[in-house]
């Protein structure tokens, strides 16, 4: 139980996500412990959706609101520059097929992608709340197919099937 508890965790944390929680979960099943990957992928995909509502509807007020504060200032307007600039560049791309882009972006598990930084973007974009949060879903959940696979050495197995010899 110990173990679910922390890839819930693992799931909420910003830049590691549920691109940490499924290694951690595939890592202790190959050691022995009895962990179910079904429930640690639902349990990794809620622990990462939890933040998302809260990031878009607070995330931009409060970077917003501390990005003239003596310590703080200079990180929070990193911070929206960089979301601002993302979420264009993601806006200019996409055309019309910006939520299937949002979808993609947190999707592909690479570094400074991921339910967080998807949803801080789709804030600072004014993007529909509803429509957001469902991309930024079926994005953690694909991720989540990802790392599984990846980490249960699929794709390393595919590559050895297909390797030239």
């Amino acid at each position: 139980m110990l173990h679910y508890l922390i890839i819930f965790l693992i799931s909420m944390v910003p830049l590691i996500e549920l691109r940490g929680a499924i290694p951690y979960a595939v890592g202790f099943m190959n050691a022995g412990y009895d962990i179910n990957m079904v429930w640690a992928y639902i349990i990794a995909i809620i622990g990462n959706m939890i933040p998302v509502p809260f990031i878009y509807l607070f995330a931009r007020k409060i970077l917003i609101w501390g990005k003239d504060k003596k310590f703080i200032g200079k990180f929070f307007t990193f911070c929206l520059e960089k979301g601002e600039k993302g979420g264009r560049k993601l806006e200019a791309k996409s055309g019309k097929g910006l939520y299937v882009a949002l979808m993609l972006f947190v999707g592909i598990p690479l570094p400074g992608t991921g339910a967080w930084t998807g949803t801080l973007a789709a804030s600072i974009l004014d993007m529909d709340f509803k429509k957001s949060v469902i991309a930024v879903f079926l994005g953690v959940i694909l991720a989540g197919v990802i790392m599984g696979l990846a980490s249960m050495g699929l794709f390393g197995a595919i590559g050895a099937i297909f390797a030239p010899k």
